[in-house]
């Protein structure tokens, strides 16, 4: 079987994929079910939750509404194909190239392949940003760690899933509706 079947029941082929393949449901619904860090986190913690503090992040540093969407979907990839932890995913060349080519048809999908350098070094940065805070609360033995002082106010709380899903659902419409 050379493809996953997605939550909406579509067959997705992660070689062969058009922007048609690509569900705003199924990117939600999968981002809230995946937790970060490999599950290594001291309560359920998913993909989802990050993405939605990140693009909170761009918002109150005072990013465009597509840097914002970009920080929501920077891992919807993962959706797709899953994740590995960057420690491990650092030596798999293919894989790295799979997940580029997902995120690109994503960003197809949802209008933001045109997005220059610049712009992507910001949701990169935004993302390390988080990435040290996360780390810094949940993760046993990383409380002492310095990391750089966000301007927003993240949710690192156990939320239910079921929510985080229909938050990012709503706030990637919302952000659609204003670009």
């Amino acid at each position: 079987m050379p493809y996953i079947k997605t939550f909406t029941g579509k067959k997705f082929d992660p070689i062969n994929i058009t922007t048609a393949d690509i569900s705003l449901m199924d990117i939600s619904h999968s981002l809230s079910m995946l937790c970060r860090c490999g599950g290594q986190t001291k309560h359920f913690y998913s993909i989802a939750q990050h993405c939605l503090n990140c693009a909170k992040e761009a918002e109150v540093r005072g990013f465009s509404y597509r840097i914002c969407l970009a920080c929501l979907l920077h891992d919807a990839a993962v959706a797709y194909i899953s994740d590995i932890v960057s420690p491990v995913k650092h030596y798999l060349q293919k894989f790295h190239e799979i997940e580029s080519y997902v995120s690109e048809i994503i960003f197809q999908k949802f209008n933001l392949v045109d997005l220059n350098d610049e712009e992507l070094k910001y949701v990169h940065q935004i993302d390390q940003d988080v990435l040290q805070n996360e780390f810094k609360i949940l993760l046993t033995g990383e409380e002492k760690i310095t990391c750089k002082q966000l301007l927003s106010q993240p949710d690192f709380e156990e939320r239910d899933r079921r929510k985080i899903e229909l938050e990012f659902t709503k706030q990637v419409n919302r952000y659609l509706m204003k670009i």
